[in-house]
């Protein structure tokens, strides 16, 4: 079992940073991948970012040049700092643990991001 906590959400005006964190314990697999997805509501859950222990990153292209995700290993924490933050970015943001060696997937509770305009 893994857990995930996740915080830093929050209210921000259009053009104002967040940055969120997500630190897990448990179960944790030496090697994996740890990754923001966000959930706008009436709407499916979709990648943001994520990163692997080694460090391999992906973004969706409408948070690249915006968003940075980065992780501590040791700390086994996963931070997305999100800069020009735009309303659109308004969600429900998860936090998402998996590994190649496990076929189970972990979520965090969610941290509510609101932009306003």
């Amino acid at each position: 079992q893994v857990q995930l906590v996740e915080s830093g959400g929050g209210l921000v005006q259009a053009g104002g940073s967040l940055r969120l964190s997500c630190t897990a314990s448990g179960s944790i697999f030496s090697s994996n991948t740890m990754g923001w997805y966000r959930q706008p509501p009436g709407n499916q859950r979709d990648l943001v970012a994520s990163i692997t222990t080694g460090g391999i990153t992906n973004y969706a292209d409408s948070v690249k040049g915006r968003f940075t995700i980065s992780r501590d290993n040791a700390k086994k924490t996963v931070y997305l700092q999100m800069n020009s933050l735009k309303p659109e970015d308004t969600a429900a943001y998860y936090c998402k643990y998996s590994s190649v060696y496990s076929s189970r997937i972990f979520w965090g509770q969610g941290t509510q991001v609101t932009v306003s305009s």
